[in-house]
């Protein structure tokens, strides 16, 4: 037999049961969950941070300055300041504490007919290829001068290459 109260002991049975899915919805949908195609993120901002530390190094400190500091390191072949220099950009936080990159870089250059490379800054740290490297480039215009540099004597524009990577 079927009376008024088991149709209301259903309807309640719906109503407790719409409001058992409704949170646990909510409770699914509000947690973050790291995805495979979350990964690139840190990879696009790390290389975002090279090249904008390449574009400051690039610029003049003044209008008097005729050579920027990254023509200067390149020209005079000057590797170990430029890492100093780079790296100490790349790990500063504004906590004061230091982040822990590592760079390696070349130089690609022409050289009569031919296109060469050359090793800038060998890596520091032994790279096992399981770490998310980035490749940052910049195209950086040399005066050169005669005898003074490994990139020939006339001036022209060498492609710097910078991998970074965090360890």
């Amino acid at each position: 037999m079927v009376n008024d109260r088991g149709q209301l002991y259903t309807m309640e049975g719906v109503a407790a049961g719409v409001i058992m899915l409704l949170t646990a919805y909510i409770v699914i949908s509000t947690t973050s969950v790291y995805t495979a195609g979350d990964t690139h993120i840190p990879d696009m901002q790390l290389e975002q941070l090279g090249s904008d530390v390449l574009a400051m190094m690039d610029t003049p400190d003044n209008r008097e300055e005729e050579e920027n500091r990254l023509a200067r390191f390149i020209d005079e072949h000057e590797g170990t300041e430029f890492k100093t220099m780079f790296l100490g950009y790349c790990n500063a936080k504004t906590s004061g504490a230091t982040d822990n990159l590592h760079m390696s870089a070349n130089v690609t250059y022409r050289d009569g007919n031919l296109i060469k490379e050359h090793q800038f800054i060998a890596p520091d740290y032994t790279w096992t290829e399981r770490e998310s490297a980035v490749r940052v480039t910049r195209w950086v215009q040399l005066d050169l001068k005669a005898g003074r540099s490994p990139y020939g004597a006339r001036p022209q524009a060498v492609l710097l290459e910078v991998l970074l990577w965090r360890a």
